[in-house]
């Protein structure tokens, strides 16, 4: 089971708490930076959000 599997599986059920804390995460490395790499940091914070479940809505679920 690969790291990013557990971080999944510890997050099951808190993937908006987890959005929350990837946006705070990206916004400090923005002030830290001084917003030099705003893009690629905002493109890792949607990739990373996926990955973990967090960018999707609540009242809108995949279709599968």
């Amino acid at each position: 089971m690969s790291a990013l599997d557990k971080i999944k599986k510890m997050l099951k059920g808190h993937e908006d708490q987890a959005g929350k804390g990837v946006d705070k995460a990206g916004d400090t490395v923005d002030d830290r930076t001084q917003g030099k790499y705003r893009g690629q940091v905002d493109t890792g914070q949607d990739k990373l959000k996926q990955q973990l479940g967090a960018d999707r809505d609540k009242d809108n679920p995949p279709r599968t």
